[in-house]
């Protein structure tokens, strides 16, 4: 079996998993999944927080207002959605777009994991405070607050490669505070600098 082919079995087979879970209350609520979506070699990958309203029913990550702010920024640095993968911490959409609970993380993280490991980007770029937390914890380091730790890169080897990870500021916050959408935009012509030196 090829790697292409594996690589898509093994994220089929995550798909159907999360399709039939019942680890926690939000699979009650959904109208769908939403699992991931992108290049399954891609050497950056994106990771968010939760589905919102669109995600829940379309199925796929950032394709609402948030997402459509999403593209034009990685459009302004040169980067097409085509080449990166995007996932969530959640795979379930929470009710009215609440913060995720300790229990369904513990409970949907283990499927994220497993795409990282097939994916194996070189660099994440973690999307507000709950993937930057989690993806840091992953890595035993202490996340502080997303003005104090966005932007800045955290080398790491705990998924048994070095990778790189940039916390930024999620998009939506830029929907509602302006100033948010310079920062990403600032942080991410640093993920392109990154990009650059790493010749990818």
């Amino acid at each position: 079996m090829n790697d292409k082919i594996s690589r898509e079995k093994l994220i089929e087979e995550i798909k159907r998993e999360v399709e039939n879970c019942r680890k926690c209350e939000l699979h009650k609520f959904r109208r769908k999944p939403v699992i991931g979506e992108g290049n399954l070699y891609a050497k950056l990958m994106f990771i968010g927080e939760a589905p919102g309203y669109w995600e829940d029913i379309k199925g796929r990550p950032f394709v609402g207002a948030a997402g459509k702010l999403l593209d034009e920024l990685l459009f302004s640095i040169g980067v097409q959605r085509s080449e990166i993968y995007i996932a969530n911490i959640l795979k379930c959409r929470p009710p009215k777009n609440r913060d995720p609970k300790p229990n369904e993380v513990r409970a949907c993280t283990p499927y994220l994991d497993r795409q990282i490991l097939i994916i194996k980007p070189k660099v994440i770029v973690t999307l507000g405070r709950h993937s930057t937390s989690y993806i840091l914890s992953k890595a035993g380091l202490r996340f502080k607050r997303m003005t104090d730790d966005h932007g800045k890169i955290f080398e790491v080897d705990h998924f048994g490669w070095n990778l790189k990870i940039v916390p930024t500021f999620h998009p939506a916050s830029a929907l509602y505070n302006p100033r948010y959408k310079s920062l990403i935009l600032k942080d991410l012509k640093l993920i392109s600098k990154i990009l650059e030196e790493m010749e990818i």
